[in-house]
């Protein structure tokens, strides 16, 4: 999700393995168990995967300021981090696109073989101020989407010598993503802690629409300014596809 690249150059002399790459490596390890973990009907796992996305997610600043302020930037870590911000995204997209799915949605239907897609499909749509609100597919196709194109252009872009840096309105796009995919795990965890009858009253439905209130606004905040920082820089780097 990150829009942070390290940019800063790589020291021959510095080990590949040092402590950002190995931030960065773990990552990458629990990016499946985050995606996985909201499949089990247990509020405790709900409840741990959203501390480890929290984790994952303060982890991919963390691992770039130690990187730069330490000269510790290296050819693996500047591989390494755009893969984990990528994995943990797709991981992450499916996991909302199943839980968070209207009924009938065809891309949740096309994936009805799968082991616990069935069970858990629907279950779970953002209950805001506003309402109950569901994922729809083209949604998270657009963020995929935009995420796909980038990484291509980039790569063609800097084949032709161009580096393209991260402008402002994406680095709010990854700020705005990890907000409304941490606000939905989440509601996973609060909303099983209350069918699970864990936990009850008017102070814990207050807290579920918050969480879903935050989920919902960062969703079009996120989907918003991933299409408008396309457009962007489409019109600062478009020209490259005529060079």
């Amino acid at each position: 999700m990150s829009e942070r690249p390290r940019d800063a150059t790589p020291s021959p002399a510095v080990s590949d393995w040092n402590l950002p790459n190995a931030i960065t490596a773990t990552r990458i390890a629990i990016a499946p168990l985050i995606a996985f973990l909201p499949f089990v009907d247990s509020p405790t796992w709900r409840a741990v995967a959203f501390g480890l996305y929290v984790a994952a997610a303060i982890s991919d600043y963390v691992d770039g300021v130690l990187a730069r302020t330490r000269g510790l930037v290296t050819d693996l870590g500047k591989s390494l981090d755009p893969l984990a911000d990528k994995l943990l995204l797709v991981a992450t997209s499916v996991t909302l696109l199943v839980l968070q799915s209207p009924p009938g949605d065809p891309v949740v239907a096309l994936m009805g073989s799968v082991p616990g897609v069935v069970t858990h499909a629907h279950l779970f749509p953002f209950i805001s101020f506003f309402g109950t609100w569901y994922l729809p597919w083209w949604v998270i196709a657009v963020v995929l989407g935009r995420e796909a194109f980038m990484t291509v252009f980039r790569s063609f872009a800097h084949r032709r010598g161009v580096v393209i840096a991260a402008i402002g309105p994406a680095k709010w796009k990854a700020a705005m993503q990890y907000i409304w995919v941490g606000a939905a795990f989440c509601h996973f965890a609060v909303i099983t802690f209350a069918r699970h009858q864990l936990v009850q009253g008017q102070g814990w439905a207050w807290l579920t629409q918050l969480v879903g209130t935050i989920g919902e606004l960062s969703m079009i905040v996120a989907v918003a300014l991933t299409l408008w920082s396309l457009v962007l820089y489409m019109r600062r780097y478009g020209a490259l596809f005529t060079q």
